[in-house]
């Protein structure tokens, strides 16, 4: 177990006067020059997966084998359940124990399926089977499930019974339908999917070479199979777009104003010239549209999308780009209307290998929504500011009767609307962390950042986001984000896990507020894993309060996870400073000998 903490040392000397200036700095600081590397580099904990395991903190699913690609969670908190998709199979695990009493359903593409697939040049293992890459709440019963049914995707309904009694888990297969333009041909394809108000909205490729990428919705209440999409015809609206991630998010108290919001990757090019730039996005479209009445039938008549970006700023403007999004988190808020949009990024350079984290605020990207549109001539031609006349409604807005009595759906659009919106569907500005650049970053490492989630946790000292990133070599990496009055914010990487035994991206990660885990899925298996372990920092008051870790305090006996709500006045944390004088003045004279030897050796 390699554990990083500050301070293990013999005594060297040291003038009393000097230790509440030595103990009020961390060892990760001091020894700067020392390791020549910064301190936000340094986990506070480097555990091992045999670590974690011994810790009993990290618990893999045992009920399958390896191989089964586990890309697909959908977290039940009021059942206490987590569905898991994976390749033939759908699960339903326990969030208290994985392994307890897990139940599944075995549904694997049609055998006629799998040959055409095998004929059609797929892997037979890694392509020519059923991944389940779909499913999202339809109603209080049922959850709807999509497959890739070996290149012919498929979709039905699983029957979960009525909530607080048995759990049925069963699939209905006398309701199966296509899966078209709801789930990828490709297993491996990014994608993104929500269910809201019983409509599904997918950002995915529509046909089996995966050319054709749209941004749908599909189902509804009647369930009119009434497919509303992206525009094909012009190649301004999506270019082999990469989807990250979607959800309904309102933008006023009028329901009306109610969008679903998607991010998502996508080729641009620029002028005349050949090379294409990749380009991350947030696009946005109402929820009442209904396409177009002469125009854009079936289509989105309120699509709207502005570049995000995620980039380092340099001399005279030579910015460090991190162009390719990865993930979403959304953090939310007591303001549904403004969750914290959390990023994923990594670089497209092939100087050199970086991630970051970006942070954004949804009044940023509305900001953007509301100012000028792009305009560009013909496909030679670069982008510029639209100088024209903007017609009447606001394209991008949404039909309302308080807004336009006149006006009660999208077929009521004027046809200057539908035509000023299928030529300009871009905004001229983009869309800038709201810290100005990244939040936290990693350069030139041997691994990249792929998944996010972010749990806002209430400490002693004052609230704080702790991030969990998943990377491309099977480890999690917990940051907390620290703001200080007068340097701005200062990242703190607490925790390096090796949650797999072998190296293995980490595909999807799902947080769990009531159990307090974390539930990671790769492609050769599921793990849960606890958002804290505090006793692992040590048995001292003083390796309490180093680590910083929000999660935990002193209780006046060890190091225990701190609850807001406790009545135990021997607390001691500070997740600011992490400064063990302050904190730990009055404990037994052994703790403050440490503390000593600590000090002596940082001088």
């Amino acid at each position: 177990m390699s554990i990083h903490r500050e301070g293990r040392a013999k005594p060297r000397g040291l003038d009393l006067p000097l230790l509440p200036t030595l103990l009020t700095l961390s060892m990760a600081t001091l020894l700067l020059p020392v390791l020549g590397t910064s301190k936000q580099d340094i986990p506070r904990l480097r555990l091992t997966y045999k670590d974690l395991l011994l810790s009993n903190s990290c618990i893999p699913f045992l009920g399958s084998s390896e191989g089964l690609d586990f890309q697909t969670l959908l977290l039940d908190e009021e059942r206490g359940k987590l569905l898991l998709g994976a390749k033939d199979h759908v699960f339903l695990l326990s969030l208290v124990d994985l392994n307890k009493n897990f139940k599944k359903i075995h549904w694997p593409a049609a055998k006629e399926r799998v040959e055409l697939c095998k004929l059609a040049g797929k892997d037979a293992n890694t392509e020519c089977a059923n991944f389940i890459r779909v499913l999202q709440p339809y109603n209080k019963t049922h959850v709807y499930v999509c497959g890739t049914g070996a290149f012919h995707p498929m979709c039905g309904y699983i029957d979960l019974g009525l909530y607080k009694e048995e759990v049925t888990f069963k699939l209905d297969t006398h309701t199966l339908e296509s899966g078209r333009l709801k789930c990828p041909f490709d297993p491996q394809q990014a994608f993104a999917s929500v269910m809201t108000d019983e409509y599904l909205y997918s950002g995915t490729a529509s046909d089996f070479l995966g050319k054709d990428t749209a941004f749908t919705r599909s189902l509804g209440p009647t369930h009119d199979h009434h497919y509303i999409r992206t525009d094909i015809s012009e190649h301004y609206w999506l270019s082999g777009a990469k989807f990250i991630g979607t959800f309904p998010i309102p933008d006023t108290y009028n329901p009306d104003d109610d969008k679903i919001y998607f991010f998502f990757r996508e080729s641009s090019q620029e002028g005349s010239t050949s090379d294409k730039a990749i380009l991350s996005r947030v696009g946005r479209v109402c929820k009442n549209d209904g396409g177009g009445q002469r125009s854009l039938i079936n289509k989105w008549t309120t699509f709207l999308k502005a570049r995000l970006t995620c980039s380092i700023p340099g001399r005279d403007g030579a910015d460090t780009h991190f162009d390719e999004l990865q993930d979403i988190y959304l953090l939310p808020t007591r303001d549904e209307r403004n969750p914290v949009v959390y990023g994923v990024f990594t670089t497209s350079s092939s100087i050199f290998k970086g991630s970051a984290v970006c942070v954004y605020s949804m009044a940023d990207i509305r900001a953007v929504f509301n100012g000028p549109y792009a305009h560009k001539e013909s496909a030679d031609h670069r982008w510029v500011q639209y100088e024209g006349r903007i017609p009447y409604p606001r394209p991008g807005t949404c039909p309302s009767r308080t807004y336009d009595p006149l006006i009660k759906s999208t077929r009521d659009f004027p046809d200057d609307v539908i035509s000023f919106i299928r030529r300009h569907p871009v905004m001229y500005k983009a869309v800038y962390p709201a810290s100005g650049g990244p939040t936290f970053k990693r350069i030139n490492v041997d691994y990249r950042l792929t998944q996010i989630v972010v749990d806002h946790v209430v400490a002693e000292d004052g609230q704080y986001d702790v991030m969990f990133l998943g990377t491309d070599v099977g480890t999690v990496l917990k940051v907390v984000s620290i703001s200080k009055e007068k340097w701005g914010v200062e990242e703190v990487v607490l925790e390096e896990l090796q949650v797999f035994k072998h190296s293995s991206t980490i595909l999807t990660m799902e947080l769990s507020l009531k159990q307090q885990q974390l539930y990671i899925g790769s492609r050769d298996g599921l793990v849960q894993l606890s958002l804290h372990r505090c006793d692992t920092y040590g048995k001292a008051c003083a390796d309490c309060c180093l680590a910083r870790d929000p999660y935990c305090a002193w209780d006046g006996n060890a190091c225990s996870r701190y609850a807001p709500t406790s009545k135990r006045r021997a607390r001691r944390q500070d997740v600011k400073y992490g400064d063990p004088v302050t904190q730990c003045w009055d404990v037994e004279d052994s703790e403050y000998t440490r503390l000593l030897t600590f000090s002596s050796h940082l001088r």
